[in-house]
């Protein structure tokens, strides 16, 4: 067992990206390096398919290593980019060499002993880790950066979300399967879907395993439970619609949500705008509102389209966007890194 979980004060860390080649992991490769993380060593890692690529870090060109058993000794924070199940192999290897693990994957999410994290919303939760501490569902983080200032300004009742999800959440084959399909459709060539099971191009589908019970999708399962886990709040009312959109990168989002106590649209924009990581793009008359290409390669949340529900008590309506990986996974995971860091320097 792993007797130490806290983070060793430091001038600078050995940290690994698990998954490295994959959209998220290259991501996280680049904000590492753009907020330069104080890294000693930065190892990467991927299956045997990619192993022996090369990776540009700085004026570093690094070698991509296999994952395997035994590699994690001597490393300090470990970013996890890869599905859950390997991440269920992984993890706790890594843990029992010293690292800490930010986690991208679902597998770990809603254990009761793993801290789900965006660090302005509720950072306080990292001091409570055993090793591990999950990053979320790319909506839910951007989500959460929303209802998080109008929650604390008038408790949320109920949140209804449906997304409109770009092909980068699926990876860097979906995006090359939307670009091939875009090309030949435009040729008025046939088209043969292999990432996605309907076409995407010109198209809206839902891609995710449902319940075959409750029709609910397992990405919208996991954005009810992840948001009141994160904001503190079991009882809140939570639903979701999730959907691809042939779009490369970003996600948007429309929320309607009830709170206890009216929010003028003015007094919601304030609270936005005030909001860490939070960029309130909303001006009607100017036909001023964020979209996908607005938040593509950011790193804040934008939202727009604010206006009041008149169906409801103390309704509104919010249009959010994101970029789904910066702050729904690589920033954010780098993030909880740097608060970590922060953690140790000040324990």
């Amino acid at each position: 067992m792993r007797k130490e979980v806290g983070m060793r004060k430091k001038g600078s860390y050995t940290v690994a990206v698990v998954g490295a080649t994959g959209a998220v992991g290259q991501e996280m490769v680049a904000v590492l390096e753009e907020r330069k993380f104080p890294i000693e060593r930065l190892r990467l890692f991927a299956s045997e398919r990619s192993a022996g690529e090369r990776v540009s870090f700085g004026e570093q060109t690094l070698v991509v290593e296999m994952l395997a058993e035994g590699v994690f000794s001597g490393t300090d924070i470990v970013l996890g980019a890869t599905d859950g199940a390997l991440s269920k192999k992984f993890t706790p290897l890594a843990v029992a060499a010293g690292a800490v693990v930010v986690d991208n994957s679902s597998a770990f999410r809603m254990m009761p002993d793993v801290p789900l994290v965006v660090p302005e919303v509720n950072g306080h939760t990292l001091s409570a880790h055993r090793g591990i501490i999950a990053n979320p569902n790319c909506c839910t983080a951007q989500l959460v950066m929303a209802l998080k200032p109008l929650h604390d300004a008038a408790t949320l009742r109920r949140v209804a979300v449906t997304t409109f999800q770009s092909v980068s959440g699926t990876g860097k084959e979906a995006m090359d399967e939307l670009m091939d399909q875009t090309r030949l459709l435009l040729a008025f060539q046939p088209i043969q879907p292999r990432v996605y099971d309907r076409q995407i191009a010109f198209n809206c589908i839902v891609d995710w395993d449902a319940d075959p019970t409750t029709g609910d999708t397992e990405e919208e399962t996991k954005i009810v439970q992840e948001t009141r886990k994160i904001l503190g709040d079991a009882s809140l009312r939570v639903t979701a619609t999730t959907v691809r959109v042939p779009v490369f990168r970003s996600h948007g989002e429309s929320v309607n949500l009830e709170t206890a106590r009216k929010l003028s649209i003015r007094e919601a924009r304030e609270v936005l705008s005030v909001f860490p990581g939070i960029v309130v793009m909303d001006d009607p008359a100017r036909k001023i509102y964020p979209t996908p290409l607005d938040a593509a390669g950011s790193d804040a949340v934008y939202v727009g389209r604010i206006r009041e529900d008149t169906s409801t008590v103390n309704g509104l309506h919010l249009w959010i966007v994101a970029d789904n990986l910066r702050k729904g996974a690589a920033l954010n995971a780098v993030q909880i890194a740097e608060a970590l860091v922060l953690q140790a320097s000040i324990s």
